[in-house]
């Protein structure tokens, strides 16, 4: 076949395909910065320690999938650069998603309630014997890690590298993404607590897991709304009468519905998360973040 076409006429249909197909061999996997949900539980998980119903009980009996514990992950698809907000119980399975297993670039605290950075336990000798993973937290944050064990340990034996953050003073990582802290008014026994902003080349996100409400924060959480692409905030309860026998103002949270209507409108798309094991909405709705869930930044 190639014979009887002759010589110029194969080099010439070679150069027309190489041509033709040039377009389709250039393209690259779409790449870049971009947040992944890697966990969306209030702390204690779901199922929750404790729970005897549904959907605590579904897990259990294997109809429907456990929920990690708050976290996201923010990485490069073309560097493999990958940070983690918040170090959970669910640490592990959360690093495994995001890195495959390996240390990530940095880990940002929000602060020091057992979901958010208990998971630095599996960055010591015990576990990983990870080396200097930088950790990053408010002066508080630092100075509790530093002077309470056993977390005095990883940064004595330099598992982790712990690294202050000024609030509203922002980070500036490798490939042109800022995430700078926001002090938010939250249960603060043992450090304060921040939010994050986070910016990259394309989009901005603003990540409030733990908030006591909004109206006792010292910003405008709908004037933010209005500047960011993406909310990724407290929803850990939809109604007042949550948690019998217990007394809800003792854990103050703003309920998901006076989230929603301070932000009708806004520009930027609401997602909740660090969802309460009691909070029916755990089990799906429009507007709550699913574990996998990425945008790009």
């Amino acid at each position: 076949m190639v014979a009887s076409l002759g010589v110029p006429r194969v080099i010439s249909l070679i150069l027309v395909f190489l041509v033709l197909a040039a377009p389709a061999l250039a393209q690259k996997p779409s790449g870049g910065w971009e947040l992944v949900v890697l966990g969306i539980a209030q702390d204690g998980g779901m199922p929750h320690p404790g729970c005897a119903k549904s959907p605590c009980t579904d897990v259990h009996a294997g109809t429907r999938r456990a929920e990690k514990v708050s976290c996201l992950g923010l990485v490069d698809r073309e560097s493999g650069a990958a940070y983690l907000f918040d170090a959970t119980p669910d640490f592990p399975a959360q690093l495994q998603a995001l890195t495959g297993g390996q240390p990530p670039d940095g880990i940002f605290l929000t602060h020091a309630h057992i979901g958010h950075y208990t998971g630095l336990m599996y960055l010591g000798k015990e576990s990983m014997a990870a080396k200097s993973v930088p950790v990053y937290g408010t002066a508080r944050m630092t100075s509790f890690l530093e002077t309470n064990g056993p977390w005095s340990l990883l940064v004595k034996e330099k598992y982790i590298e712990p690294h202050v953050l000024t609030p509203e003073v922002a980070v500036e990582l490798p490939g042109g993404v800022r995430v700078t802290p926001m002090l938010v008014p939250h249960r603060d026994e043992f450090t304060d607590t921040v939010g994050y902003l986070i910016e990259g080349p394309r989009a901005k996100a603003l990540f409030i897991p733990d908030i006591d409400k909004w109206e006792k924060w010292d910003r405008s959480l709908r004037e933010l709304a209005d500047k960011v692409d993406v909310l990724l905030v407290d929803g850990t309860f939809a109604s007042m009468d949550e948690l019998p026998g217990r007394d809800i103002t003792q854990v103050p949270h703003p309920l998901m519905s006076e989230t929603r209507a301070l932000l009708a409108g806004a520009r930027a798309k609401l997602w909740f998360i660090h969802l309460n094991h009691s909070n029916p909405a755990i089990v799906g709705r429009a507007d709550v973040a699913r574990e996998g869930t990425r945008f790009p930044l």
